[in-house]
C-alpha cells in the first residue's frame, strides 16, 4: 500500500516549479532523434546509452528505461490535477521526463522510470515471484535428456526462443532482507518490462491528485479526461531487416511476431511462457484456455466428419431415401394456400439425401459423444490449468483487496459501516435497496429477452408469408424451391436483425449493470458479462430452438390449418423433414458470423491504423521517411478493447454453444470450428503484437466466470440434443416403425431390409375436397394423371377421412410420442451419469504435479536453510579475520 499521504497539500505550495505541469521537464520532439532500429533482447546484456538514445525505450541520457507513459493535451483544463498527481508520483521515487508529439505540439507525453529501490519496495509489497534458485542436478540432466529426444513438428525450436528463466529457477515472492537469496545478474533487467510496468502501474493507481479521500489513483484521472492515455510500451519495432534464423530476434515483440503471430507457424504449439512474460498471466491464460479448446476440437472435428463421411457412404443403402425418390406415385398435399400447387415426393429427393447425411444412425453415437466431450474438456482444462498456474506461480496468489468502485462511493459515501479485512470504515449498500435494483435489472433482462422473441415472431410471420410468394415466384427455379429460399432469405435477415441488436444489448448491459451499483471492478465485470452472454446467447440461438422444436409441429392438418393471427397458415416441414431447415440455419449463422467477427477483430483496427498513418503522411509529405519514438508509435495504435478479453471469451463461448447445443443436427459444426479456431489464434495473436497498443500485465488464476457459463453449456447441450434426436429428427418413427410395424416386427431387428414401406407408414390421407375456401390451391392437379386429384398425402399419422373419427390420431402416433419421452428421460440421465462418472474419476490436480509442488516445497526450504547457514558462516569468519569476533557468541 502506497504512504497514506505522498506529499502534504499545504507542502506543495512551497515546492518550487517553474511552470504549471511542470514543463521544465520537456523536450521538444525531434523527427531525426529517433529510429526504427529497436532494442536487443534483456539477456543479451546492459547496452550502449548512445545506441538507447535512439531506439525509443529510454530516456533522453540512454540510462533510464521507460517503464510507463501517460499522455494530456496542454489544452486540457485539469492542469492542477495534473501538477499535484505528477509531483506525488516524484515524491514516491518515480523518475519523469516530458515530451511534445512530433505531429502535434498540443499532446505531451509523460515518460515514466522507476528505479531499483522503488522496484524493490514494490516488489516485495506486492510479493512478485522472482527468480530464486536454481534446479536440482537431477533436474537438469533430465532437461538435458529431454534436448536429446527426436523434435516434434509442432513445438518450437528451442535455438529460436530466448532462454527464459522460470525454465531452470524456483521462484518466490521477492524479499529484500533475502536479496542475496536471489539470482540477479543484473539490476536493469532483473524485473522484465511486464512487471515493471505493473509496479509502476500499482503505485500510480494508489497516488492523490486531490486532498481528499477518494480522490486517488490514475484511473480516475483518466475518466475526468485529465489523461488521455495511459500504457506501457512495446518493446520495439515486430519487424526486422534481418532475418531471425540468421540475426536472432530483435526484441521479444519481434521474436512473438515471428514465432506466434506469423502466418507461418500456424501449426505449431503457441509459447506460452513468451506470450505470459510480454503481456502478463491474464492475457497468457486466455490464449492456452483458446489453444487447449482448438486441441480438444480435433478428435469432437474428427467423429463429426466421419458421422457425415458415414452418411455419405449409406446413402445408396438407405431404403428411405430410396424410397422418397422412387415415389412419383405418391402426391403431396400443399405446403401453403392457394398459390403452392400438389408435387411429387419424388421431387424432394435430393434433400431426403442431405437430410440422411447429417441424420443417420451414427448421430445418437455422436450426440452421447459430444456431452461426453463437453466434460471432458471441462475436466482436463481443470488440470491444464492446475499445470499453468504451477508454472506460472499463481497457486498462492490471491487477489489483493479491491478497490471500491468511484460510481458506488459517491452513491453510498453518507452510509458507512466497518469492512471486516481491513478494519477500517467504507461505503455500504443497504439490503433492501440492493434487491430493489436486481429487481429492476431482472426485469429489464426479461423485457430484452421479450424483445427477442418478438424479433423471432417477426422472422415466423415473413416465413410464413414469403413462402406463397416465392411459390408464384415467376423463375422456376425459386418456385419450385419455395421453402428453401425462404429459409435461406429468413436466415440471412435473422443475421441482421442478430447483429443490429448486439448494439442494442451492448447499452442496455451497461444500463442494467450500472443501475445495480456493484462495490467492485470484478462484481460489475461479473453482472456485465453475464448479462451480455444472456442477451446474445438468446439472440444468436432464438431461431434456431424455433426450428428445432417448433417448426411444422403446431400446423395442424388439412382442412384444419392453424392460424397465426387467424390470418397466415403456419409453415410446415418440407416432405423429407425439418432437419434441413436445422442444418441451413446453423451453418449459416456459424459461417457468417465467425466471418464478420474475424473481419471486425482485425479488419477495424487495420483500418483506424491505416487512417492514422495516412493523415501523418499528409501534413509532413510522402516524400519524407518519418521516424517516431516509439511511444509515439504506440500512441497511434487502437487501444485494448475497454472490457478486455470480453470480446474475445464471448466469442468463443458463442461458439461453444454452437457446437455443442444442436451439434446432433449439425455434425460438422466442430470442424468449421476447428477450422476457425486456427485462424482466431494467429489472428488475435497478430491485433495484440502489432495492432493494439500493449495492454497492461495483469495477474490471474483462472478464465473467471467464463467456465461455469461452459458449465452451463454442458448442461444445456444434453437436453437440447436429446429433444433434437427425439422430436427433430425422424430417428425415432423409423425405430418404431422397424421394431413394431415393419417386416420385421417381433422379430428384433432394425436393419435396411426393416425399413422397407416406412414412407408410405409416415403419411397419412387427405380428401381434397375437405380443403377450406382459403386453402384450396388453384391447381387441380390434373397434370399428374390427366384427371382432377381426390386424395394427397402429408406428413402426419392420422386417420383416413372415411374413417369413424376423420383425420383422428392413429395408435402409431402414441407409440412414437411414447417412444421420444422414454428416449429423451433415457438419454438424459444416461449421459449425466457418464459426465458425473468422469467428473469423479478425473482429479482436479494431476498426481505428478502435486508430488512437484511438494518437492519443491522441500528443496526451497532445504535450500533456504543452507543458504543462511553458508551466510551466516561466512559472516562469522570474518569477523574473526577482522578481530571482532564476540567471546559471548553462541558455539
Amino acid at each position: 500500500v502506497a504512504k497514506d499521504v505522498n506529499i502534504l497539500f499545504d507542502e506543495l505550495e512551497a515546492v518550487s516549479s517553474p511552470c504549471k505541469d511542470d514543463d521544465s521537464l520537456l523536450h521538444p520532439g525531434n523527427l531525426t532523434s529517433t529510429s526504427d532500429d529497436a532494442s536487443r533482447l534483456e539477456a543479451g546484456g546492459e547496452t550502449v546509452p548512445e545506441r538507447n538514445k535512439s531506439n525509443g525505450l529510454y530516456f533522453r541520457d540512454g540510462k533510464c528505461r521507460i517503464d510507463y507513459i501517460l499522455v494530456y493535451r496542454k489544452s486540457n483544463p485539469q492542469t492542477e490535477k495534473r501538477e499535484v498527481f505528477e509531483r506525488n508520483i516524484r515524491a514516491e521515487g518515480l523518475q519523469m521526463e516530458k515530451e511534445s508529439s512530433l505531429i502535434n505540439s498540443d499532446i505531451i507525453f509523460v515518460k515514466l522510470h522507476a528505479p531499483w529501490e522503488v522496484l524493490g519496495r514494490y516488489a516485495e509489497q506486492m510479493n512478485v515471484e522472482m527468480y530464486f534458485i536454481p534446479l536440482s542436478l537431477i533436474d537438469k540432466q533430465i532437461s538435458r535428456f529431454r534436448r536429446w529426444l527426436p523434435k516434434k513438428p509442432m513445438r518450437l525450436d528451442k535455438e529460436t526462443l530466448p532462454d527464459l528463466e522460470e525454465n531452470d529457477c524456483y521462484t518466490a515472492p521477492f524479499s529484500q532482507q533475502r536479496i542475496h537469496h536471489f539470482i540477479i545478474h543484473n539490476k536493469e533487467t532483473f524485473f522484465n518490462n511486464a512487471t515493471r510496468s505493473r509496479i509502476v502501474h500499482h503505485i500510480l493507481q494508489r497516488i492523490k491528485y486531490e486532498e481528499g479521500k477518494n480522490k486517488i489513483g490514475l484511473n480516475r484521472l483518466l475518466t475526468n479526461g485529465s489523461y488521455e492515455a495511459a500504457f506501457p510500451l512495446h518493446e520495439g519495432s515486430y519487424r526486422s531487416k534481418n532475418s531471425i534464423r540468421t540475426h536472432g530476434a530483435e526484441n521479444h515483440r519481434h521474436l512473438l511476431y515471428e514465432c506466434w503471430a506469423s502466418w507461418g507457424v500456424w501449426y505449431k504449439y503457441q509459447p506460452l511462457d513468451l506470450v505470459r512474460r510480454y503481456f502478463g498471466e491474464k492475457i497468457g491464460l486466455y490464449f492456452a484456455w483458446l489453444g487447449w479448446y482448438t486441441g480438444m476440437l480435433f478428435p469432437a472435428a474428427f467423429i463429426g466428419l466421419f458421422v457425415f463421411l458415414y452418411g455419405v457412404t449409406t446413402l445408396d443403402h438407405c431404403q428411405v431415401s430410396k424410397e422418397v425418390c422412387q415415389a412419383t406415385d405418391i402426391i403431396m398435399c400443399p405446403v401453403c394456400d392457394k398459390y403452392c400447387p400438389f408435387m411429387r415426393l419424388s421431387d424432394s429427393c435430393v434433400y431426403a439425401k442431405v437430410t440422411h447425411l447429417f441424420d443417420n444412425g451414427a448421430t445418437v453415437f455422436f450426440a452421447v459423444f459430444m456431452a461426453v466431450w463437453a466434460t471432458v474438456f471441462l475436466e482436463f482444462w481443470k488440470r491444464r490449468r492446475a499445470v499453468i498456474a504451477y508454472d506460472w506461480d499463481l497457486i498462492d496468489w490471491e487477489e489483493e483487496e479491491e478497490e471500491i468502485r468511484p460510481q458506488f462511493e459517491a452513491k453510498y459515501s453518507k452510509k458507512e459501516r466497518m469492512n471486516p479485512i481491513s478494519g477500517k470504515p467504507e461505503p455500504y449498500q443497504a439490503f433492501t435497496d440492493k434487491c430493489s435494483r436486481l429487481i429492476v435489472s431482472a426485469s429489464g433482462i426479461f423485457f430484452m429477452i421479450c424483445v427477442v422473441i418478438a424479433a423471432v415472431f417477426g422472422i415466423v410471420i415473413y416465413r410464413v408469408v414469403t413462402v406463397s410468394t416465392f411459390a408464384a415466384f415467376k423463375w422456376a427455379l425459386i418456385r419450385n424451391n419455395s421453402q428453401v429460399a425462404t429459409t435461406g432469405t429468413a436466415v440471412c435477415i435473422n443475421f441482421c436483425i442478430i447483429m443490429l441488436l448486439n448494439v442494442l444489448y451492448e447499452k442496455v448491459a451497461l444500463l442494467l449493470t450500472n443501475l445495480e451499483q456493484p462495490r467492485t471492478e470484478s462484481e460489475w465485470e461479473n453482472s456485465f458479462t453475464l448479462k451480455m452472454f444472456l442477451f446474445q446467447f438468446v439472440n444468436l440461438n432464438s431461431s434456431t430452438f424455433y426450428i428445432a422444436f417448433f417448426l411444422g409441429r403446431f400446423t395442424g392438418h388439412p382442412g384444419a390449418y392453424l392460424r397465426l393471427i387467424n390470418r397466415w397458415r403456419l409453415e410446415e416441414c418440407h416432405p423429407s423433414g425439418c432437419l434441413i431447415d436445422l442444418c441451413m440455419q446453423m451453418g449459416i449463422i456459424m459461417v457468417l458470423k465467425q466471418t464478420w467477427n474475424n473481419f471486425m477483430e482485425l479488419g477495424y483496427p487495420l483500418i483506424q491504423n491505416w487512417w492514422t498513418r495516412r493523415k501523418v503522411r499528409q501534413e509532413h509529405g510522402p516524400e519524407r521517411k518519418i521516424r517516431f519514438p516509439q511511444w509515439e508509435k504506440d500512441y497511434n495504435l487502437q487501444p485494448m478493447n475497454a472490457y478486455g478479453l470480453f470480446d474475445e471469451y464471448l466469442e468463443m463461448i458463442l461458439q461453444f454453444g454452437f457446437t455443442t447445443i444442436f451439434v446432433a443436427a449439425f455434425p460438422l459444426a466442430p470442424l468449421l470450428a476447428l477450422l476457425n479456431n486456427i485462424i482466431e489464434i494467429r489472428l488475435d495473436a497478430y491485433k495484440f503484437v502489432t495492432q493494439w497498443r500493449r495492454p497492461l500485465a495483469s495477474r490471474a488464476k483462472d478464465i473467471g466466470i467464463w467456465y461455469g457459463i461452459l458449465e452451463g453449456i454442458g448442461i444445456l447441450s444434453v437436453i437440447t440434443n436429446a429433444f433434437v434426436i427425439a422430436i427433430t429428427s425422424d430417428f425415432i418413427p423409423r425405430l418404431v416403425y422397424a421394431y413394431k410395424y415393419g417386416p420385421c416386427a417381433g422379430q428384433g431387428e432394425a436393419g435396411q431390409k426393416c425399413m422397407v414401406g416406412y414412407v408410405n407408414a409416415s403419411l397419412s390421407v387427405f380428401r381434397i375436397s375437405d380443403f377450406e375456401n382459403r386453402s384450396e390451391p388453384e391447381s387441380d392437379g390434373s397434370e399428374f394423371s390427366g384427371t382432377p386429384l381426390k386424395y394427397c398425402r402429408y406428413r402426419d399419422y392420422r386417420d383416413p377421412p372415411h374413417s369413424l373419427v376423420p383425420y383422428g390420431y392413429t395408435l402409431q402416433f402414441w407409440h412414437v410420442l411414447a417412444a421420444r419421452l422414454a428416449f429423451i428421460i433415457v438419454f438424459e440421465h444416461l449421459v449425466f451419469c457418464i459426465k458425473h462418472l468422469i467428473s469423479y474419476l478425473i482429479p482436479d490436480l494431476p498426481k505428478d504435479l502435486r508430488d512437484r509442488m511438494r518437492r519443491e516445497k522441500y528443496l526451497i526450504q532445504e535450500m533456504m536453510y543452507e543458504a543462511e547457514l553458508e551466510r551466516l558462516q561466512k559472516e562469522r569468519k570474518e569477523r574473526k579475520k577482522n578481530g571482532k569476533a564476540h567471546h559471548n557468541e553462541w558455539p
